[in-house]
């Protein structure tokens, strides 16, 4: 079968988990024989970057291309309001993306297509897809359908219950562009199919959650408890509630627990203020490869502490695949991954003084941390990427087929 991948960002530009999954699971397919193919954005680099390019990257046929607007995204960070609005007026239904996805497909005529999020390559994909009468499946990584900001938060940080005339106008209009298009909707939690269907989208499209896949270990990793070390591993920036995590950790009083923050973001400055002048907590950065792998085998506790709607995060994914527990906010999707006092616990978003009282209880108690680490693990064996790719492959042929 012949599978055609789009994504926003695709390694060595990866930005999120959406990516990253993206690419595993083209891996996986190419490997069992299926020829994938994958459509891409990459950084503005002269006019050059704007018609796409095609690179065979580990036995898989990469189309890359610079969707034209008034700057790369890349740099947005820096740039004002003024001009963010603009360029995301243009990201909504972009013409370039639109004719430069529709003449990749129309070459490539693969029996099926599976997009995932369209931020930065634009909603007009959906059209490019469906103008072809090409089956397709959406994977729902976050909330791009329902929100520019992707996080559904007020710029005050507050989850947004009640959206401003402003952003329901914007929901309209992508409802408009994407809505009964896919022929399948995919989601690893229930709660983002849930948001979407209140929000009326997708009516006429089948949707179905499916849970990430991982590769499990075969034993569990073993654990020492001289030092309890507790993780973090994401992008630290505001709705990723990493403040929360420092203040709670911060009130512990062993000497024997250590903090370690991997990760980079805007937020990494302040975090660090706040963080002194306690030695016992550490800023890695962006790690990945051995050291990242090292930092999660002697984890004895991974947070959670998102204040946001957060989907099916694989960072909790991952701690289970190495035997590391997860106190998670009870929020969005976290809840449908953690068994309270199976294989973690939950507390309230934003809640320091919950938190502490976790952690403190888990760092007096290894003989609960053990059980904790042996219900993680289990959890992990649910999650085997084999089982996952077997299921796409199955969904696959199902649509194509009709």
């Amino acid at each position: 079968m012949k599978i055609c991948q789009i994504i926003y960002t695709y390694p060595p530009h990866a930005t999120g988990g959406a990516d990253i999954y993206a690419e595993r699971i083209s891996k996986e397919l190419s490997n069992r024989g299926h020829e994938v193919v994958v459509i891409t954005t990459q950084p503005y680099n002269g006019l050059s970057s704007i018609k796409p390019s095609s690179k065979l990257e580990n036995g898989i046929k990469v189309h890359r291309f610079y969707p034209l607007n008034i700057y790369s995204w890349t740099n947005t960070a820096e740039k004002s309001l003024l001009m963010k609005i603009i360029w995301n007026v243009f990201d909504i239904w972009n013409l370039h993306a639109y004719f430069t996805i529709k003449n990749i497909l129309k070459k490539e005529n693969p029996d099926v297509v599976h997009i995932h999020t369209p931020t930065w390559i634009s909603l007009s994909a959906f059209d490019a897809i469906k103008s072809l009468k090409i089956p397709f499946i959406f994977t729902v990584h976050e909330y791009i359908l329902l929100c520019r900001r992707v996080s559904l938060l007020h710029a005050n940080g507050e989850v947004c219950d009640n959206p401003r005339s402003i952003c329901k106008l914007y929901q309209k209009v992508s409802r408009k562009i994407v809505s009964s298009k896919p022929d399948l909707v995919l989601s690893p939690s229930n709660f983002v199919l849930k948001m979407l269907n209140k929000n009326g989208f997708f009516p006429e499209s089948k949707s179905l959650k499916l849970p990430l896949g991982i590769t499990p270990f075969n034993e569990k990793t073993g654990k020492k408890y001289n030092n309890i070390d507790i993780i973090y591993t994401g992008a630290l920036i505001g709705h990723k509630g990493v403040d929360v995590l420092i203040k709670a950790f911060k009130n512990l009083k062993q000497d024997h627990v250590k903090l370690h923050i991997v990760g980079k973001g805007e937020k990494m400055d302040d975090l660090k203020e706040l963080a002194e002048p306690d030695d016992r907590i550490t800023f890695y950065g962006f790690l990945d490869g051995n050291e990242l792998t090292s930092l999660q085998k002697k984890a004895n506790i991974t947070v959670m502490p998102s204040i946001w709607y957060e989907n099916s995060p694989m960072a909790i994914y991952e701690s289970f695949k190495y035997g590391t527990p997860v106190i998670g906010s009870e929020i969005g999707g976290i809840p449908e991954l953690i068994e309270e006092k199976v294989n973690g616990c939950l507390f309230e978003p934003g809640n320091i003084n919950e938190l502490q009282d976790i952690l403190q209880f888990l760092v007096e108690n290894p003989l609960e941390l053990e059980k904790l680490e042996m219900g993680a693990f289990k959890s992990s064996q649910k999650y085997d990427m084999n089982l996952h790719i077997k299921n796409l492959e199955k969904l696959y042929k199902e649509i194509s087929d009709k």
